[in-house]
């Protein structure tokens, strides 16, 4: 009998039966994705783990330790306490044998045993984009990054990021500006939040109807090796992966290559080739990825059941995906701007940033410096202009 008709066979007490039975396994010593999943098939029934002899454990393919373990009831105890203390934290966990485990997470090689939740379950089943990149982008790949996820979540695609400096900052402040709903995957416990000076977004990813989720238990630390894991995750969920902007080694690398060998879309936002986080979206371009400028590139290439379905939903909702910042963003502003203003404007770059002094001194000939302020500052109330600590300028779509 497949999972999902276990699924559908199963009683209350028998689904909490079976996730205590997956949480256990996923609380064992030398118990990973794959070994829990190949010890489910074999046992048929999850539950069946607490009656099971100890040559019976040590048949799933379970190492000595690990089957001693069981067997001893430690297991057990410990997956009793960690749902415990998680359902006190508010937060809930999902096992494959639940219904709201999100299907595409099912397809990949190695589903996590386990998610915690903090938020919104649904939205991990919603279909979603996931917006990767470096954690030291440029003022052009955090901007892209915002602008991205502001238009694709108003057309009500769950952007999916890990909550990390950077591009994945940028990716879940887009989506929540945008009214939409965003997911972060974390390397940590859900109630570990890593990095600490995100304590704000976390909280404002669930209270606008998001949710936070992670595969580690409860008080996890932000060990270096729990990222490139997570990555999995992110982009099992998603039906694409966005990159903007990753170094040569990176690992957003990870979770590209991750997204191709569970044949997922990857699209790639075009870099200067002489920044080195350019490397990365470029070289996916090579090598087949969709060269994406707007949020068109990537809704266009929607399996069309998915894209159907959003804009039923937009016209049920009586909108046109328009966003709180005043509708949708664009590479490319055509509405024309009085001529200081244009001429400012022109002076500055996505990529790099122009200080003050340096930029006075470039318009000298042209402009007085109570223009220049003037035409900054309405630059800035337009949307079109970001300062930066130091009376640094950069332009902002």
């Amino acid at each position: 009998m497949s999972l999902v008709h276990r699924v559908e066979q199963q009683t209350v007490a028998e689904r909490e039966m079976s996730r205590l039975a997956w949480m256990a396994l996923m609380l064992t010593p030398g118990m990973g994705p794959t070994r829990i999943w190949k010890a489910m098939a074999l046992l048929g029934v999850a539950a069946r783990l607490f009656e099971a002899s100890l040559t019976e454990l040590e048949g799933l393919g379970m190492p000595a330790a690990a089957a001693q373990f069981c067997f001893e009831g430690k297991a057990k105890a410990a997956a009793e306490d960690e749902i415990k203390r998680t359902m006190e934290t508010g937060a809930s966990v999902l096992t494959p044998e639940d219904e709201a485990y999100p299907e595409r997470l099912r397809e990949i090689y190695d589903p996590p045993a386990v998610l915690w939740i903090r938020g919104d379950v649904t939205q991990l089943a919603r279909p979603g984009i996931a917006v990767v990149g470096t954690r030291q982008p440029s003022p052009y790949g955090a901007g892209m990054a915002e602008l991205l996820s502001r238009d694709l979540a108003n057309r009500r695609l769950v952007i999916l990021s890990g909550m990390a400096r950077g591009v994945d900052t940028a990716a879940h402040k887009g989506a929540i500006e945008a009214g939409g709903k965003t997911v972060a995957v974390w390397g940590t416990g859900i109630d570990v939040i890593y990095p600490k000076e995100n304590k704000t977004l976390a909280e404002s990813i669930v209270a606008t109807g998001g949710a936070i989720v992670s595969e580690y238990p409860l008080g996890t630390f932000p060990a270096p090796q729990n990222f490139p894991i997570r990555n999995r995750i992110l982009s099992g969920m998603s039906v694409g992966v966005l990159v903007i902007e990753a170094a040569e080694y990176s690992g957003t690398r990870i979770t590209a290559r991750c997204a191709m060998e569970q044949n997922r879309d990857v699209y790639a936002v075009p870099g200067n080739v002489t920044n080195k986080n350019a490397w990365g979206p470029n070289t996916l371009i090579k090598q087949g990825a969709k060269l994406t400028a707007t949020w068109e590139d990537v809704w266009e290439d929607l399996p069309s059941e998915i894209r159907l379905a959003l804009e039923d939903e937009q016209m049920a909702a009586g909108g046109r995906g328009e966003s709180k910042a005043g509708g949708t963003a664009s590479l490319f502003n055509d509405t024309p701007l009085p001529k200081h203003e244009r001429i400012v404007y022109d002076r500055l770059r996505h990529d790099e940033s122009t200080q003050l002094d340096e930029l006075i001194e470039q318009l000298e000939p042209e402009l007085g410096s109570a223009e220049i302020f003037t035409a900054l500052f309405e630059l800035e109330l337009a949307g079109r202009v970001r300062q930066l600590p130091g009376k640094n300028y950069v332009r902002a779509f």
